[in-house]
């Protein structure tokens, strides 16, 4: 759904964007009211019940929820049958083989696909009926695989207590999160052997007195990296917060350039977010679709012709792996990113309902953390988000990056307006 206005968006954003929930694997909980009042208790609502004039935000938790994973055992014993796993990473396939030695008789099918192929099949099986899988990894960053996915009826919710007790609920609105990865811009440390060279957004924009850009910059496209622009859209989204990061860096009040009647659509004026989307546009900048060449623009430049690239963080394996003289650049102003979790979801209308939920489980580490599953995933780049583990490899903890929630229910409807602007300001680079 693209929407075309923009500042009436922002404006109303917490008063209805953000009526958003997890919950329901059904059409008659999809927010329209259309269960009425004569709707089951056990139904799951998203989003705002017109019913009841009520909204939820997740988690939302049911008759699964309690099941510890001997009585989930026992289920899956019971459906036959396998699990089948539609994952986006390839360290799931690694989970297969402990967990069939913890839960002998069963089996497991992982197939490793990118996003876009796990939404798609997903789709195609729930509107043929023929579901063919029961565990579904994505990552979510705009809103629309909860608005289209989950919303929908597609993607069904769960919510064990018992790990859920561990994460922040504020992680559990719009999905099960597994761990929490980010993009950051990296420096070449030999260039800057004193830290990072920047401490906000706004430095990496900055001129030198000659008017020259201060910083070479290579990063993906950003108006086809859905999570590149969700950021850049965040920003509009708190344009507080950039305006006031601005100030404090430089002493005067920002400056607003860009034209906001170059749209057919309604852009806010004085937008400190769309102002820095308007300069960033206009930099000199060369795209890298691959992260470890990006990793190494950096570690070919110098301090004479400095660097930032815009890469995910999983890229600082370069630094041990290939000797690269790279590192993170965390704790900018007015935060250094969005914090964006892979997921797992159960398919509605599943076959093996238990085995979807007893394997979650157990890629999550089970109840107390410790089980086999999550192993694979503890990598440098990646953070658990139970408040019972911890990542040693990373030089940083989750709370220590200055990331922030995403709030998909603002960005996604934002977001097609958002790429617009930036491919409109894009091709009138001179510089590209």
């Amino acid at each position: 759904m693209k929407m075309k206005k923009l500042f009436a968006l922002l404006l109303t954003a917490a008063m209805v964007l953000s009526l958003v929930a997890c919950g329901g694997g059904n059409d008659t909980a999809a927010g329209t009211g259309d269960g009425g009042e004569d709707a089951a208790a056990s139904e799951l609502t998203l989003g705002y019940d017109f019913a009841t004039d009520t909204e939820h935000f997740g988690p939302v938790y049911d008759e699964w929820s309690d099941l510890t994973d001997d009585e989930l055992y026992a289920k899956v014993q019971e459906e036959g049958g396998t699990i089948t796993v539609y994952a986006t990473s390839s360290k799931m396939l690694k989970v297969v083989e402990p967990f069939l030695e913890d839960y002998p008789g069963l089996d497991v099918d992982v197939m490793d696909l990118d996003s876009d192929e796990v939404l798609s099949k997903a789709e195609m099986e729930h509107d043929s009926g023929n579901i063919t899988a029961d565990v579904l990894q994505t990552k979510d960053v705009n809103g629309a695989v909860f608005y289209e996915h989950y919303q929908t009826g597609i993607f069904e919710p769960y919510y064990p207590t018992d790990i859920c007790s561990h994460i922040d609920e504020d992680l559990l609105k719009y999905s099960l999160p597994l761990y929490s990865s980010q993009s950051f811009w990296y420096y070449n440390t030999a260039a800057f052997p004193d830290g990072q060279p920047i401490t906000s957004w706004w430095n990496i924009i900055e001129k030198n007195d000659d008017g020259s850009q201060k910083y070479q910059i290579f990063c993906k496209e950003i108006g086809t990296e859905t999570a590149y622009l969700s950021l850049f859209a965040s920003f509009i989204v708190n344009a507080d917060q950039m305006e006031q990061a601005y100030e404090d860096i430089y002493g005067e009040p920002l400056e607003y350039t860009y034209d906001a009647s170059d749209f057919a659509f309604e852009v806010p004026e004085n937008n400190a977010g769309v102002e820095y989307m308007w300069r960033f546009s206009q930099l000199k900048m060369t795209f890298i679709d691959d992260g470890d060449e990006l990793a190494l623009a950096v570690h070919n430049s110098t301090a004479d012709k400095p660097a930032l690239a815009l890469a995910s963080a999983g890229k600082i394996e370069n630094r041990d792996a290939s000797g690269y003289d790279i590192a993170w650049c965390i704790g900018l102003t007015p935060y250094t990113a969005l914090l964006n979790c892979e997921s797992l979801f159960v398919a509605a209308g599943c076959d093996n309902p238990a085995g979807a939920r007893l394997f979650i489980r157990y890629v999550l580490g089970g109840a107390d953390g410790t089980a086999a599953g999550y192993e694979p995933f503890q990598k440098e780049g990646n953070w658990p988000v139970r408040d019972d583990m911890t990542n040693d490899k990373n030089p940083a903890q989750l709370d220590e990056l200055g990331a922030i929630e995403n709030d998909f229910g603002a960005i996604y409807s934002i977001f097609a307006d958002c790429q617009d602007m930036w491919t409109y300001w894009l091709n009138q680079n001179p510089n590209m």
